[in-house]
């Protein structure tokens, strides 16, 4: 592997709560793609953890609650033909949905109110305009 897999901040997956499985991938591979076992599954349980804070961990679980097979997290990958960077591809997707599940809500947004001098303009632009088409019926032509 390529190193450590950072979710967020100083937070990383950690190698020994990842579990890897490989099989015979559907994609691309020619005769070589019926002997090799190179799709790959990463599994990660989120229940059991101990490398998320309590608080993502718990943001996570109610984010990903549709993902989630007994609290565990599952990421395929078959893109590529080398079981390598698959490997890779399933580690890096496996953290940015971590980081995405576990981010902190939006603030809320604050309701502003409109410019006197924006609404006054818009007022006097319809009524501008209602004019210009008033202005164009044919009752004033002799």
């Amino acid at each position: 592997m390529s190193g450590p897999y950072v979710i967020r901040g100083s937070v990383v997956l950690p190698e020994a709560e990842l579990v890897w499985r490989f099989s015979r991938s559907s994609g691309p591979g020619g005769q070589h793609v019926n002997t090799s076992d190179s799709q790959v599954e990463l599994r990660f349980d989120l229940v059991k953890t101990q490398a998320l804070p309590e608080v993502w961990q718990q943001r996570a679980l109610e984010r990903l609650a549709g993902r989630l097979v007994d609290g565990v997290l599952s990421v395929r990958a078959s893109e590529h033909r080398s079981q390598w960077r698959n490997r890779e591809t399933a580690a890096v997707r496996l953290a940015a949905l971590l980081a995405e599940a576990t981010a902190p809500p939006p603030k809320p947004r604050r309701k502003s109110r409109i410019p006197r001098g924006i609404n006054e303009r818009r007022l006097r632009e319809k009524k501008q305009r209602g004019d210009t088409k008033r202005g164009r019926s044919g009752r004033d032509w002799g």
